[in-house]
């Protein structure tokens, strides 16, 4: 939402608060009502522009990014939504108070009375941390519970004291891997997409008799001991989950809420071929086809399938993603939805393309998603599948 030039007479709300004193200064801890946190902040979106040096310092947020929005507006309708880091507000002194005897910091849209200093009620605090779940925030379904959010509230901050404070908050902070994400899904109870996805990898990586085994990174880095990982759990979870759901996030979340997905109709189970065998809890039949796939590669093209060189990509993130892409049209060609195929079947096909051990290169298959579509489109005409 946008800044507006109406005003909101006389708005005000009060906020149980800890004050809290560190090296930058004072601030101030609460939680308020996404509603009304939506409703009193606006994002200073970073434009670039060729201003005065001071002029940089105006614009420190990044832009809202739509895709991000959208993945929280679903994420926060879910049973066990929860943000229990603070969003960053920087608010002027004209439109803060602090009782430190009730320990209670008032906003409002003007606090002396005079027309001048009066602000519009979305623009009291500017957000320096948080805008995403702000946005995300206001697709909350009707009727939902209401949903506070823990605020860090810094009064009167200068202009360049806030472009310093979001740079630490944004650059400096570790984000979570991707892979340690999907292997904490091992301790959830309830079923779910990932973690149907997590325990197929784990259980193809400690196989012996598996394409896989001793291969996948399950952390994102390289484990202490192994030589032959060529693979991420993240990278490996990502091509699975497409084929089990279009929707991880809700299929959990039914999950938690006791409800059983939506199955696959005819022409569903086409795009999400493993659909149906995940309702139907077969999830080890799933592995079944993996393997039998994957140990298919493995013995058309033995030699690069093992190969640890570099320039050498068949086992490695592109070579992968192109394979997965491809297991869709090559399963559904040898198969109805819901059936095992052995690999004597897979590599019987496998074993029209003319591609050798040597032409897995990165010569011939560019880094990126280049490489990979041209690959799979390679693999996928000389298997006839067109």
């Amino acid at each position: 939402m946008k800044p507006q030039s109406v005003l909101d007479e006389d708005y005000e709300i009060e906020l149980p608060c800890v004050k809290v004193t560190q090296p930058l200064g004072d601030f101030y801890i609460a939680s308020i009502d996404s509603a009304v946190l939506g409703q009193i902040t606006y994002a200073d979106v970073r434009t670039l522009t060729e201003e005065r040096e001071v002029d940089r310092y105006l614009g420190i947020q990044r832009e809202v990014n739509p895709k991000r929005v959208k993945e929280i507006g679903e994420y926060v309708n879910t049973v066990d939504a929860c943000f229990p880091t603070a969003v960053i507000l920087a608010v002027p002194a004209r439109c803060a108070s602090f009782d430190p005897d009730r320990r209670v910091l008032t906003l409002k849209s003007s606090l002396d009375g005079e027309e001048n200093d009066k602000v519009s009620r979305i623009q009291i605090a500017r957000v320096l941390d948080g805008q995403h779940r702000i946005e995300g925030l206001k697709n909350l379904a009707p009727g939902h519970p209401t949903f506070e959010v823990n605020i860090s509230v810094f009064i009167e901050m200068d202009i360049e004291s806030q472009a310093y404070l979001f740079s630490v908050v944004n650059l400096a902070q570790t984000k979570v891997n991707r892979s340690l994400a999907y292997d904490l899904f091992e301790f959830s109870r309830a079923r779910s997409p990932q973690k149907s996805s997590h325990q197929i990898a784990v259980a193809l990586d400690r196989d012996p008799k598996s394409a896989f085994h001793l291969r996948i990174k399950r952390l994102g880095v390289a484990t202490r001991g192994r030589f032959t990982e060529t693979l991420t759990q993240a990278t490996f979870v990502q091509a699975l989950l497409p084929y089990i759901t279009k929707d991880a996030v809700g299929d959990r979340d039914r999950f938690l809420r006791g409800k059983v997905p939506a199955f696959a109709d005819s022409t569903e189970v086409r795009s999400t071929i493993f659909r149906n065998m995940f309702l139907e809890e077969r999830d080890l039949e799933i592995a079944d086809i993996i393997f039998n796939y994957f140990n298919a590669v493995r013995e058309r093209w033995p030699s690069a399938w093992v190969s640890e060189g570099d320039g050498m990509i068949l086992n490695k993130t592109n070579g992968f993603k192109a394979l997965m892409r491809l297991l869709r049209p090559l399963y559904l060609h040898l198969a109805k939805p819901g059936e095992i195929v052995e690999m004597g079947r897979f590599l019987t096909m496998l074993k029209k393309s003319k591609l050798g051990d040597a032409d897995f290169t990165t010569d011939n298959f560019k880094p990126g998603t280049s490489g990979e579509m041209a690959l799979y489109r390679s693999l996928y005409t000389d298997l006839g599948l067109i």
